[in-house]
């Protein structure tokens, strides 16, 4: 099979079908026509034409949180958004740029809102070789139970930073201590944009590596980890070219993982579109 897919299976999704979502003269989201035309029923904070959803409220970032939860809230009794996860992210127009508002992370999809993450390849040298850890997800998850899924991954909140979001997931995850978890190294991001059920997932996930001590054991502290198992890296791709056995988003950072450690060469007559797949530009 093909690990090609796992990239153009993350970036589907129709242009024709959303609009931009603005506040002022910014770009927070994109936005499916049909939930565009949902929140038709709210005029005094959206408005809503061919070209596009405006959000009309004013203030500062707490004021228009209440409205987008107030919104939110409809939506959820309406099945628009799936349910409430009582986490928050930032409504930003770029990476780095202050935020409009927060919004819940089950509504993120709904208005298209940019989210941005963090992914661990925690990793073992066994002589010449790779061996990577692989964490099982819960089978109560709300987004790809029982799925394959990195040694640590986790959304960046409203109210934490890249580096804080880092440490902090690496000991809920996986148990593993700040003074270890300090030494991961950055090695870039993936970015993808795909539609799913509820609107669109547009995505930025950090990447980064980290060789852990040979004796290390994981443990998960938060649940949503059931088990780790350490595999040998070539094994790993394999189980990605060959299957759906991680979650979607997973297969991108192995393979960026893979094509940095020369587990997926050029010789791959994917490699060129594998490279620029990962990278999508983030407009």
């Amino acid at each position: 099979m093909s690990l090609l897919r796992h990239i153009r299976q993350c970036n589907a999704w129709d242009p024709a079908r959303f609009v931009p979502f603005w506040h002022g003269g910014e770009r927070l989201g994109l936005i499916r026509k049909a939930n565009a035309e949902a929140l038709r029923r709210f005029p005094n904070a959206y408005a809503v034409d061919n070209q596009g959803v405006r959000l009309l409220v004013e203030g500062d970032a707490d004021a228009i949180s209440t409205v987008i939860e107030e919104t939110t809230e409809h939506l959820v009794a309406e099945g628009l958004v799936a349910k409430w996860r009582y986490e928050f992210f930032a409504a930003a127009p770029r990476w780095g740029a202050t935020p409009h508002f927060r919004v819940d992370r089950g509504a993120v999809p709904f208005f298209g809102i940019r989210a941005y993450g963090v992914h661990l390849n925690g990793y073992v040298r066994d002589g010449k070789h790779l061996k990577l850890w692989v964490g099982r997800r819960s089978p109560t998850k709300a987004v790809a139970p029982n799925k394959l899924d990195n040694l640590v991954a986790g959304g960046i909140d409203h109210a934490h930073g890249l580096l804080e979001t880092l440490v902090k997931e690496c000991e809920e995850e996986a148990a593993l201590p700040a003074t270890l978890a300090v030494r991961s190294v950055p090695v870039g991001a993936v970015s993808y944009r795909m539609a799913v059920t509820h609107g669109l997932r547009d995505d930025v996930l950090f990447c980064y590596d980290l060789e852990v001590p040979p004796d290390f054991r994981p443990k998960n502290n938060d649940g949503e980890l059931v088990d780790f198992t350490l595999e040998d890296a070539n094994h790993v791709i394999a189980l990605a070219r060959e299957g759906d056995a991680f979650k979607f988003n997973v297969n991108l950072v192995l393979i960026d993982f893979a094509i940095r450690h020369g587990l997926v060469d050029a010789d791959d007559p994917e490699y060129l579109e594998l490279v620029a797949g990962l990278h999508r530009p983030v407009d």
